[in-house]
């Protein structure tokens, strides 16, 4: 029974080619989503309404990842103005809010200030229709025409961006230092961005907002829920009112 043989052993062969092809597969998919990208949820209404809170994003790591010699062949690039992208805060939160999405202000050079809440980048007032403006109602001096007010005893600011911020002043201008970003929330009057505690190191990036996969309407207080009872009364929720509390228009909406 020679013949028998012979298709055992390229039965055998086809099955162990099959197992590599899975093998080889599984490595490349476990690369791109350990390297390449990350899922995010958004937290907080600081950047509405370009995210809203339950919004999950695609984010995108490699362009932004610091390059080295053993992946010099990936496509990177410098973080630039006006983009959003998400990081590791640069002071740790008691709340655990560790990572952060905020629109990239300014780059390593910029002058920046705020007059009424209007950005002032070298000079020049920037035209921002994404971003919420202070009223007469809310109006905050330090929040709003920052860096031209010290902080006050009591505030959201850090005690070290406190200490920080006047050796990043020239003028009226706070100016970017190299390695770090100046970065802000697009909901200014609602939003602790570095406004309180500081700037971004570069080697604290992540990665670029590509588009939200998701959308579900989640309570801002949500984030502070941490006990695993919290936790798996939520994915319930979520399970339970999947389909009318999805919010169905936002998927593969665009992050810019």
């Amino acid at each position: 029974m020679p013949g028998s043989t012979e298709e055992q052993k390229d039965t055998n062969e086809s099955s162990l080619q099959g197992f590599a092809s899975l093998c080889g597969t599984f490595a490349v998919g476990l690369f791109v989503m350990t390297f390449v990208f990350q899922n995010f949820a958004i937290p907080s209404a600081s950047m509405a309404s370009t995210l809203l809170v339950g919004d999950h994003v695609l984010v995108e790591r490699a362009t932004l990842a610091p390059p080295d010699s053993l992946t010099h062949f990936m496509p990177y690039r410098e973080l630039r103005r006006g983009e959003p992208v998400v990081f590791y805060k640069p002071v740790e939160d008691a709340n655990g809010e560790n990572i952060l999405v905020k629109r990239v202000i300014g780059i390593p050079g910029d002058r920046i200030h705020l007059r009424h809440g209007i950005v002032y980048l070298n000079g020049v007032a920037q035209n921002e229709p994404y971003a919420a403006k202070p009223t007469y109602a809310n109006y905050d001096p330090y929040r709003d025409d920052f860096p031209s007010i010290p902080p006050a005893r009591g505030s959201n600011v850090t005690a070290e961006w406190s200490l920080d911020l006047p050796t990043h002043i020239q003028g009226e201008d706070l100016v970017v230092p190299p390695g770090s970003y100046f970065v802000m929330g697009d909901n200014r009057t609602n939003s602790l961005d570095g406004r309180y505690w500081g700037l971004v190191p570069r080697s604290n990036l992540i990665g670029r907002p590509l588009f939200v996969y998701w959308s579900f309407e989640t309570p801002e207080d949500q984030q502070y829920k941490m006990s695993p009872s919290e936790r798996a009364s939520f994915a319930l929720h979520e399970f339970v009112h999947f389909f009318d509390q999805t919010r169905w228009r936002r998927t593969f909406h665009m992050v810019e």
